[in-house]
């Protein structure tokens, strides 16, 4: 490794698409350019659902990148994304990772911003800059686009329209993940923090489920029919048929696996959006996992589980069943995750790169479908990955 007269890293990429260079999970030098060209370049990421601030002055804080923003829901019903940060000397805003309020009031100098954004009060303006306008100083608004309840926001003005940038392949199961039509009622979270890159916690794939979370075992993960489809920007889903075992033995009460058949999946959809946001509908579990990285190491992801606006008080239960004790940090099935995350990243101090098999039919060439239980799915990621980072391939 070596870096340019701009100090920016350089690291040259394996020739065959199926090896990534195991640097690439350990060199801190990588997060500035990782910051400029993913979190704040032409990215679309998933914020908040209106579910999680469904009333007017409800907030959520969040963080893209090292970037401290906050959702609100407005007093007109419109829900906008700002930077937490007062337009006066920089004082962070919102402290608190949600709540309500009716106003945001600066510590400092008491600034007071409105739910919509704009200053609407800041003692002894009188003695400002005479062209001091309040006008000028609401709080910065970031670019935002809304599915299904779900919004998402960019740092770019060159970030394509989310439909185009998703993808019709990504777009149209992700409406199934959020209900069908994203009428959601927030059920709650669990909170976890990984320690290792976070392009190792994104690198998850289809050939490890059934081999090591052994819980999958009880929905016949293995052997279900499924497929991955995967997009030239790195989004992939999976979608898999389940099948419940007639005898459930290996639990006291087999009824936390039951699937009552909700009409948006065979059993189960998967989503990885580009960079690191997972989304799932795992059997009548709803879930979307917000991911925040803690610079070059650690990453911090929000397991929020979601109920529809239609349920009954029996189905609520079930999906909260579900989801805690199933798919969570520690659930029954994806327990296994944090040892490996930790372990991936020890392993990966050593010489040498990572190299895909399961799938792999062409060492140097992309395959975009692939088989459910598959670890080539991932490579598209890896090669999108590359070129926004500028890496340039060895030579065949």
């Amino acid at each position: 490794m070596s870096s340019t007269p701009g100090n920016e890293p350089l690291l040259e990429w394996p020739a065959k698409y199926n090896e990534v260079p195991k640097q690439v999970f350990e060199m801190d030098e990588l997060w500035p350019k990782e910051l400029e060209t993913i979190f704040y370049g032409a990215e679309w990421h998933p914020i908040v659902h209106r579910a999680e601030i469904p009333n007017p002055g409800d907030y959520k804080a969040a963080e893209l990148g090292e970037m401290p923003i906050f959702a609100v829901h407005g007093d007109d019903g419109a829900i906008r994304v700002f930077q937490n940060t007062c337009t006066h000397r920089g004082t962070s805003l919102v402290t608190e990772s949600s709540g309500n309020k009716k106003e945001f009031e600066c510590p400092y100098h008491r600034w007071l911003f409105s739910l919509e954004g704009d200053l609407v009060g800041c003692p002894n303006s009188r003695d400002f800059t005479p062209d001091f306008d309040k006008k000028n100083f609401s709080l910065f608004q970031l670019r935002t686009e809304e599915f299904c309840g779900l919004y998402f926001v960019t740092m770019s003005d060159k970030t394509p329209p989310l439909k185009e940038y998703l993808g019709e392949s990504f777009y149209e199961p992700l409406s199934r993940v959020l209900g069908g039509d994203g009428r959601l009622k927030l059920a709650g979270y669990q909170k976890v923090m990984y320690d290792c890159n976070w392009k190792a916690y994104c690198d998850n794939d289809g050939y490890h489920a059934p081999l090591l979370h052994k819980a999958f075992a009880l929905l016949n993960w293995q052997g279900g029919k499924g497929f991955q489809r995967i997009s030239e920007n790195g989004h992939l889903t999976f979608e898999s048929e389940l099948k419940i075992p007639d005898e459930i033995t290996a639990l006291k009460d087999g009824s936390i696996l039951d699937f009552k058949g909700t009409t948006t999946s065979t059993g189960s959809i998967v989503q990885m959006q580009f960079p690191l946001t997972v989304y799932s509908k795992h059997m009548d579990m709803l879930n979307i996992r917000y991911a925040f990285p803690k610079g070059p190491k650690g990453i911090e992801v929000h397991y929020a589980y979601f109920t529809h606006e239609d349920d009954n008080d029996e189905m609520i239960r079930h999906r909260i069943r579900q989801s805690s004790n199933l798919l969570g940090p520690c659930g029954l099935i994806s327990m296994e995750d944090a040892s490996v995350f930790s372990r991936i990243d020890k392993g990966n101090k050593t010489p040498g790169n990572a190299i895909f098999q399961k799938g792999v039919q062409d060492e140097y060439a992309l395959s975009f479908e692939v088989k459910q239980n598959d670890e080539s799915g991932n490579l598209p990621r890896w090669e999108h990955y590359r070129k926004l980072m500028g890496f340039k391939r060895a030579a065949q």
